[in-house]
């Protein structure tokens, strides 16, 4: 059974969805929503309560302040105020891309509410030996967008994290709501994502556990190599998943079995 619910946080009325069987499981993305994480999900309620959701300014999830930039700190923030909605002290987190940064803050701001945190390659260009190249890259992004528009700017973006179009026909002129979203990330949460710094004191603690997460294709991705940088921060070695950087939606079934696997270590 799922349950969809509207909760006011300051300056943000986030829309989450929770399948209700047991221990509870975060999934979150940055700037995927809920509908993204729907059939990985799906294969895990069967053992946990699985709480998706859409990001503040992302789909169902509005904001006061249209202009307000998304950051891993307020996207964090808002995942403990939707523990605190549900009646959860804690909870194991699975973030990807975007919303493996905002697990990463979670952690650093929210200690005691997350128990196991699998981190599925964050973006964090801050780790990296040529940081400020890659920030460089980003900030080109955010502008061509302002100048150019949408199309532009992801054909940038795509470029940069090393993602190559799908093959095929094109698969249809994106939604409404798919142009909303995409604006929204690239105008106030590409550079908040990917210029978060994070802690690495905070992420060696005895608690929660954090573990890092790649996919077995994504060798050619910026997001591989951000990964394997914060791992080695860390003082640990990527756990690898199926697929490549979206490899939840890829093969659900086969992700969310190693997914158990890992958060049963």
């Amino acid at each position: 059974m799922v349950t969809t619910r509207t909760l006011d946080v300051p300056g943000a009325h986030l829309s989450y969805e929770a399948r209700d069987s047991g221990p509870v499981l975060v999934l979150t993305g940055a700037p995927m929503n809920a509908a993204h994480f729907a059939p990985l999900a799906d294969a895990l309620a069967d053992e946990y309560t699985v709480v998706t959701h859409d990001p503040r300014g992302i789909s169902g999830s509005t904001l006061d302040d249209p202009t307000q930039d998304s950051t891993p700190e307020l996207r964090a923030d808002d995942i403990a105020a939707i523990l605190d909605d549900i009646g959860a002290d804690s909870a194991d987190v699975f973030g990807s891309s975007g919303g493996a940064v905002t697990g990463l803050a979670l952690v650093a701001r929210h200690p005691a509410r997350v128990r196991t945190l699998v981190a599925h390659e964050p973006p964090v260009l801050e780790v990296l030996p040529d940081a400020a190249e890659r920030r460089a890259e980003m900030d080109d992004i955010v502008e061509t967008f302002h100048r150019e528009g949408l199309g532009p700017a992801f054909g940038k973006f795509m470029t940069v994290s090393g993602m190559e179009p799908a093959a095929g026909p094109p698969p249809g002129e994106p939604s409404a709501q798919d142009q909303a979203d995409g604006a929204r990330f690239l105008a106030h949460e590409l550079r908040g994502t990917a210029n978060y710094l994070p802690d690495i004191k905070a992420l060696t603690a005895a608690r929660p556990r954090v573990l890092i997460a790649i996919g077995t294709t994504s060798g050619p991705l910026l997001t591989h190599r951000t990964s394997t940088a914060l791992a080695a921060r860390l003082g640990t070695h990527p756990v690898e998943f199926p697929g490549g950087h979206g490899g939840f939606m890829e093969a659900p079934g086969e992700f969310a079995g190693v997914l158990r696997k890992v958060l049963g270590g």
